[in-house]
């Protein structure tokens, strides 16, 4: 992953790219051994590996929040390989200054290789080129799914932040954004290759984490959204 961020097609002086770590195993070493190298080929990358997990991915995101200068911010999850041209087809939608999010496609480097990837690739082709793509078209909220996306990091700041309350951390903070008036854009022509979960123990603690995720953030949001002015 490293790697591919590294061949994104955007000028190394007005991009900082930086690596949020949380394990605790051989990889802390392999990764600053690899920032190391490009950071010497004249990148600018750092490595912030975090010694107290507090929050998970919403407290790395949230520490990683005080380090990053810039005014958007990509975030890819360790198996998503965007393509080069990632950030040259995204950015240009935040000309318009109502959009906080952009939002693109998954895309699945080993669909092939079971029945098991198969459907999970089919439900995933559901959920963004039918569900995401409609809800966008009729103007309805959309969620932001964690990867494959860049935020405006005013948008973050306005909505209040990353917050570790629930474990769907993209789906609350999407739904904060919209209600303080972001919108979120949705590419369906945008993707971003990544790996599928390829045996059933990986599978089930990913849905089990998203579904617990999705209910929290219910519990949480929806009183505010019943509350709210917005439209049926």
């Amino acid at each position: 992953m490293i790697d591919n961020i590294i061949k994104l097609d955007y000028p190394k002086d007005r991009m900082e790219i930086h690596i949020l770590d949380d394990s605790t195993d051989e990889t802390k070493t392999i990764v600053q051994k690899k920032v190391s190298y490009y950071k010497k080929s004249g990148y600018n990358i750092d490595y912030f590996n975090r010694h107290e997990r507090t929050g998970f991915k919403a407290g790395a995101l949230k520490d990683g929040m005080k380090m990053a200068k810039g005014e958007f911010i990509a975030i890819f999850d360790a198996d998503f390989l965007p393509r080069p041209n990632f950030l040259r087809l995204t950015l240009p939608s935040f000309d318009d200054p109502k959009i906080g999010v952009v939002q693109t496609r998954w895309e699945h480097i080993n669909q092939s290789y079971s029945l098991l990837t198969e459907l999970q690739a089919f439900q995933l082709n559901v959920h963004f080129t039918v569900e995401q793509k409609g809800r966008y078209q009729a103007g309805y909220m959309l969620q932001f799914n964690g990867t494959a996306g860049i935020w405006r990091s005013s948008c973050i700041i306005d909505a209040g932040g990353w917050e570790a309350d629930t474990l769907t951390e993209d789906l609350d903070l999407s739904y904060r954004a919209q209600m303080k008036g972001w919108h979120i854009k949705y590419l369906e022509h945008v993707t971003a290759p990544a790996e599928l979960p390829a045996e059933i123990n990986g599978l089930k603690s990913q849905q089990f984490r998203w579904m617990k995720g999705g209910a929290e953030t219910a519990k949480k949001m929806l009183p505010r959204v019943w509350d709210s002015k917005i439209s049926l």
